[in-house]
């Protein structure tokens, strides 16, 4: 275990995100401690100027073994005038160290540098945290930054590589074109979350429940998300609902007659006259008949997912997804049959056991069909999850080719197939996102045609619309017009979620009053 001691009760997040993400394969702890006798691996002491506890001017120190790194900060927002004009004095405060403007960036920072020191190694995302990076491109574009000052800042502050700089000024860039007709104040999305599968895949921390098992639930779960459309038909009447999602679990358990009537209730209730884009997430080809696509189709549904995340079945089968490469296949092209146009598929990079190889083939064979929309993600995974538990007794009984820590692995390699094969279908990356525990301290995106970008992806994403999310397991966000944002959430018990219907819709009621 990597222990860190730290002196005040800060940014304990950043510290331990940081940590993680140099040394991925190890468990971290930070402890706040003034004198210990215990071992740390690393020190971080931040220091105030004149014993201040507001955090405006000040130093951090940090000490991996050997290497010391020392950053001052100066908060200019948040200082007086008469500070403002005096910060060369006893702090000795020059020009590179305004770049570390906050003490929360100066942590950072200090944390970075040490560490890049420690172990020879350079994170393509630097020292962010977040997992939004495209935000800051976003503030700084509507600021009126121009390309050559958004690279200085995300270079000077984060230490980010110039690839993932690019990456993230041109989708930042090409989501505000996609997003310039959504009224963002008096429009809302739509998310309703269908919490059954025909399996659980091992790696998924979605709300799921085996579908064999709930399926006798299924029609009364309709009953009550209705309850809750009912709520959204009254409250949002004089608001656009710009987007529709169905997501999961995986909608597509849902029977024809079941789909039929979720949507049709959703657009008898709702004025749809004006939605951009209806996805429903058939992601799982064992879910999908063409009776399902045909009705999804006839009820106005425009984009949907048909998801491999890898086309070798040995992999499949690993993860826990009961489908096969030819399913999937076959699902793809009897959705191109019954007219859909605006199909995604989604891939993981980083699958146990999985190598450069192996990614190199699933991306021919996704070539092959010719999405509309292609969303990569780089793997996930906490050492508690039923993931790691199935690899670790695959590992005892000698049944893995490497130890598991090294099965799981995104690289770089990896990322640059994937996206130059997005390329070579004419997708263009459109959003991005990343996730605590990220294999490779890489990222998620999606690439895309002209005109076939998801557009609630983006919104979700980038949290700049409010989203009102029904079912089992969802949280509905409300964005104020200052950028503020308040949340609320329903329970992920199917049974709980139905018994306190009352109550779900309790929770929306009082966030949009």
């Amino acid at each position: 275990m990597i222990k860190i001691k730290l002196n005040v009760d800060k940014y304990q997040y950043d510290i331990h995100s940081l940590f993680k993400a140099f040394y991925g394969n190890e468990d971290v702890k930070v402890i706040i401690a003034h004198a210990s006798d215990e071992d740390f691996f690393a020190s971080v002491f931040i220091r105030t100027d004149e014993n201040s506890d507001d955090y405006t001017k000040g130093e951090v120190s940090v000490s991996v073994n050997s290497i010391t790194e020392a950053v001052k900060f100066v908060d200019m927002k948040n200082l007086s005038k008469n500070d403002n004009a005096s910060t060369s004095g006893a702090m000795g405060v020059d020009e590179d160290s305004l770049q570390a403007d906050t003490s929360k960036n100066a942590v950072k920072k200090a944390i970075y540098l040490a560490l890049k020191k420690e172990t020879g190694r350079d994170l393509p995302w630097g020292n962010l945290t977040g997992i939004r990076p495209t935000r800051i491109a976003m503030n700084l574009i509507d600021d009126g930054k121009s390309d050559e000052e958004i690279y200085a800042y995300m270079k000077n502050t984060y230490f980010v590589s110039d690839e993932k700089i690019a990456l993230s000024t041109s989708i930042a860039r090409r989501e505000k074109e996609i997003l310039k007709d959504i009224d963002y104040e008096n429009g809302y999305s739509l998310y309703i979350g269908i919490p059954f599968c025909p399996t659980t895949c091992l790696y998924c921390s979605f709300t799921s429940y085996p579908i064999g098992a709930y399926s006798k639930l299924v029609d009364d779960y309709i009953s009550y998300l209705e309850k809750e459309i009912d709520y959204v038909a009254e409250n949002f009447k004089d608001k656009t609902l710009d987007t529709i999602y169905i997501g999961g679990g995986t909608p597509t358990t849902l029977e024809p007659h079941q789909l039929e009537r979720l949507i049709g209730y959703v657009q008898d209730k709702l004025d749809t006259s004006k939605v951009k884009e209806f996805t429903v997430e058939s992601g799982r080809p064992d879910s999908i008949t063409r009776d399902k696509l045909k009705t999804m189709k006839k009820m106005g549904v425009n984009r949907i997912s048909v998801n491999p995340q890898t086309m070798r079945d040995e992999t499949l089968k690993l993860i826990g997804r009961r489908h096969t490469v030819a399913q999937l296949i076959d699902s793809f092209n009897m959705a191109r049959e019954e007219g859909f146009d605006n199909i995604n598929m989604d891939i993981i990079l980083g699958l146990p056991g999985e190598t450069a190889e192996d990614v190199a083939y699933t991306i021919e064979e996704i070539k092959k069909l010719d999405p509309d929309d292609l969303t990569v993600h780089s793997l996930a995974i906490k050492r508690g999850s039923k993931l790691a538990e199935v690899l670790h007794e695959k590992e005892l009984r000698g049944e893995l080719k490497v130890p598991i820590l090294e099965s799981i692995n995104n690289t770089e390699e990896m990322m640059h197939i994937a996206a130059d094969g997005a390329k070579c279908l004419g997708l263009a990356p459109y959003y991005l996102y990343r996730q605590k525990n990220i294999s490779g301290n890489f990222e998620n995106t999606g690439y895309a045609r002209s005109g076939k970008a998801g557009i609630y992806n983006i919104l979700i994403n980038e949290e700049v619309q409010s989203i009102v999310a029904l079912g089992a397991g969802t949280v509905t966000k409300r964005v104020y017009g200052n950028g503020r944002i308040e949340r609320c959430d329903n329970v992920k018990d199917i049974k709980l979620y139905m018994e306190n219907i009352t109550e779900m819709i309790d929770r929306k009621k009082q966030l949009f009053k």
